[in-house]
């Protein structure tokens, strides 16, 4: 695989663990550089599985992956994980959390200051350095997580459904500054969601996944015009696509017994 054609790249992956059935089977595809990828379908269908392969947390077990042109392991320092819980300290404020990679990899302390104030600028939560997890709403929280995955400028950034357990309201604004985020800073990201209104605002292009083992069962182009605001979720075309991947995402679920 050549780095040139692709910031990501999975061909013929697959993925079990022990002696227990395929999690993934001949799973391809290739994200090209500052492209917004989501992946959707039913539970069990190895989303989140994908998503630890390309950070490196598990191995594949057959086929090939590669971050960068390189392997995940390798290419470690280019990713930032996000996940569906923020996973703060509680004993750190908003400052500490934030800082905690950094100080991982060893950063000065005047580096720290300077990657933590800009990602809480960028998340909107400048002048809130000194609270803890505990005085933060689930939305604050969340935009924590978010720095903390920033302040070490990734080259591509994996989220498994960081906006599942917010409010629709706090849901949608935080996808609008994802968004925005992502076209100051050009990461290429990798979005889990079983929102198909998620899915379509956010993505340029949705991989809709059927399970038992996960494989791709359709791949659906997103051409609606950026920036993508308020207005996008009134518009036809917005809706329309909501339509037809669900549509997708139905006759890709498994068939239940009546």
């Amino acid at each position: 695989m050549s780095p040139a054609s692709g910031i990501v790249e999975l061909g013929g992956v697959a993925k079990k663990f022990g002696d227990g059935p395929p999690v993934l089977a001949d799973f391809s595809l290739t994200a090209r550089p500052g492209e917004f990828l989501s992946l959707i379908g039913p539970s069990g269908c190895g989303k989140s599985t994908l998503l630890r392969l390309i950070a490196g947390l598990t191995d594949v077990s057959a086929g090939e992956l590669r971050v960068d042109g390189r392997t995940p392991e390798q290419a470690a320092a280019e990713l930032a994980f996000v996940f569906q819980e923020p996973t703060l300290l509680p004993w750190l404020d908003v400052a500490g959390n934030v800082e905690v990679p950094l100080r991982l990899r060893g950063a000065t302390r005047a580096t720290r200051a300077a990657a933590r104030d800009g990602a809480l600028r960028l998340v909107g939560l400048a002048g809130r350095e000194a609270a803890y997890p505990r005085q933060l709403s689930g939305g604050q929280k969340m935009r924590v997580s978010l720095a903390r995955a920033l302040v070490l400028a990734p080259k591509i950034l994996l989220l498994d459904e960081p906006f599942g357990a917010l409010d629709e309201m706090t849901r949608e604004r935080l996808q609008e500054e994802l968004l925005a985020i992502r076209a100051q800073q050009g990461w290429t990201a990798f979005f889990v969601t079983h929102s198909v209104a998620e899915a379509v605002f956010l993505s340029d292009r949705i991989f809709v996944m059927s399970p038992q083992p996960g494989r791709i069962s359709a791949e659906i182009a997103v051409p609606l015009p950026q920036p993508r605001t308020a207005e996008t979720r009134l518009s036809r075309a917005y809706q329309d696509l909501i339509v037809a991947v669900t549509r997708r995402l139905r006759s890709a679920e498994p068939a239940t017994a009546a």
